[in-house]
């Protein structure tokens, strides 16, 4: 996870992760807040306690049970610390049973939407519930607390969950059954601001501005004299890491810029320009289509593509930087949530979603040293640090890009001819929604060329087309997201012109999938 050295120095708060799949989203809340904290596994947070000394302590939810053999627990250091403690869910049930508590199973399960009841005044709703009052929570839990540990008390209840919101004022402890960290808990991030500067004390230092100044310094400290190669991918991502390296050690950077076949229409025509033209960054275009496309061939597992494409980035690397007489760092755009989604809580066996090629799959025979500026920092954060460092809102403001381009927008084997199609399909899509002024309210959309061919009518003939499936989300950060509700409208329109203007489609389908269950990405 992260590494306390690479922290800027100021009030921190520690949020244990117990698994959940939203634990990352507990860390977006609190630094919506302007408070620094990190995530660390259960596991380590007692070296975790004594490297941060944080002011706070949030427990996170899990899909273990308290009940279960192994069960995971809170490190007793972190109890006997005298620092504000928030348990959510599973976070909960540990304290409780910590303490003294009661956790049971066998209850009524209560997943989605409920009703919360502020019983009793406290410090973590103070300003934000009234007594007595009705507000909407977010509960995903089978287990639940039926018997508090000395000196709680409840504060407030839900039909299914008597103990929805727990306090021990004087011991500085709260926690409660539901997951205020979640859009679907409206209140949310009212209740993690009242925690982290009313009870916890810390004012909000965590800025982009001083977050620029402190990695310029490491970025020092790490690079001294030597020479750094940055992978860049055109995206939002990798472009700002380069131009945070580039400002704190200038021409000792250089960047590579990987063509791989996989961008969409244009793309890399406008990459090159823009950073030779309008950055002044050192800049070598490699044009390694041929040689992706080539091992891509006859390749339909998506984590094998992923593999393919990362492997094949690290070799171009190292030829290229053995061509400029070598460099010892090699710098990427990794995101915390690359980093959260790439590895295990448990440190050990556990089911991949996807494998970020930035982060995963790093061969052991590559001779230099990894710089990632951004490892620390949520997409929005980077967009707020882009704009910092004087990148133009036109470009931060593009949508997510992945690094294996529309190699996991298209899924089954790629060829030429089907990238071709598809970049089509891609650029309409995104001129529709641009002229329609929808552009900056959508996260991420794009076009995928689905391995299905259909049965279609154009004039008097049959053709036997593949199909074009759009995706538009909305999300704050990547984590969860939803489908984007287009005007229907819209979409028949965007869909004539794809049909008619793109040789090899005849049939448009509109996602409606969110995340969870889907991902974003269909590969």
């Amino acid at each position: 996870m992260l590494h306390p050295d690479t922290a800027p120095r100021t009030d921190t708060i520690l949020i244990v992760d117990f698994g959940s799949q939203v634990t990352q989203l507990i860390a977006r809340r609190i630094r919506e807040t302007g408070v620094y904290c990190e995530i660390h596994p259960f596991q380590s947070a007692g070296a975790a306690m004594v490297a941060l000394n944080p002011k706070g302590v949030v427990l996170s939810g899990s899909p273990a049970s308290t009940l279960d053999d192994n069960a995971p627990t809170i490190d007793q250091s972190i109890l006997d610390a005298n620092v504000p403690i928030l348990g959510i869910c599973y976070g909960q049930q540990a304290l409780c049973m910590a303490l003294g508590g009661k956790v049971e199973a066998g209850h009524h399960r209560e997943f989605g939407r409920a009703e919360l009841t502020l019983q009793k005044p406290n410090s973590l709703s103070e300003g934000v519930w009234d007594v007595g009052t009705d507000h909407q929570v977010w509960m995903s839990h089978g287990d639940r607390v039926v018997a508090l540990p000395e000196g709680f008390e409840v504060v407030g209840t839900s039909p299914n969950a008597p103990f929805a919101m727990i306090a021990n004022e004087q011991r500085r402890i709260w926690a409660v059954q539901f997951h205020p960290e979640v859009v679907h808990t409206p209140d949310g991030a009212k209740l993690y601001a009242n925690f982290v500067h009313k009870i916890c004390g810390i004012q909000s230092t965590w800025t982009m501005s001083a977050y620029r100044q402190k990695m310029i310094e490491k970025i020092r400290d790490q690079v001294g004299s030597g020479r750094v190669i940055c992978g860049l991918s055109g995206g939002v991502d990798s472009s700002v890491a380069a131009v945070l390296i580039h400002e704190a050690i200038g021409d000792q950077l250089t960047c590579i810029y990987v063509d791989h076949g996989l961008m969409r229409l244009n793309e890399s025509e406008q990459v090159v320009t823009m950073f030779r033209d309008q950055f002044n960054i050192p800049l070598v275009h490699v044009d390694a289509s041929k040689k992706f496309l080539g091992e891509l061939e006859g390749q339909s597992d998506p984590e094998t593509k992923r593999k393919i494409i990362g492997r094949l980035f690290i070799e171009v690397f190292e030829e290229e930087a053995k061509k400029l007489g070598g460099a010892e760092f090699l710098a990427q755009g990794t995101l915390y949530p690359d980093v959260i989604e790439s590895v295990s809580f448990t440190g050990g066996p556990s089911v991949t979603i996807k494998s970020h090629h930035n982060v995963g799959g790093l061969p052991e025979r590559m001779n230099m040293q990894l710089v990632e500026p951004l490892r620390e920092l949520f997409k929005d954060e980077v967009r707020v640090l882009g704009r910092e460092l004087g990148i133009p809102d036109s470009f931060i403001g593009r949508h997510p890009f992945p690094g294996p381009g529309l190699a996991i927008r298209c899924p089954g084997g790629i060829t030429p001819e089907k990238l071709d199609i598809l970049r089509q399909a891609d650029a309409i899509y995104l001129d529709e929604i641009r002229k329609s002024g929808q552009y900056d309210k959508i996260w991420q959309a794009f076009a995928v060329l689905l391995p299905v061919q259909t049965v279609g009518v154009m004039g008097d003939g049959r053709t036997y087309e593949f199909v074009c499936a759009l995706r538009a989300v909305t999300s704050v950060d990547g984590m969860t997201a939803d489908f984007y509700q287009f005007d229907m409208n819209f979409l028949g329109k965007t869909a004539t012109r794809i049909i008619n203007e793109v040789r090899g489609i005849n049939r448009v389908v509109y996602d409606v999938t969110s995340k969870p269950p889907g991902t974003i990405e269909w590969e």
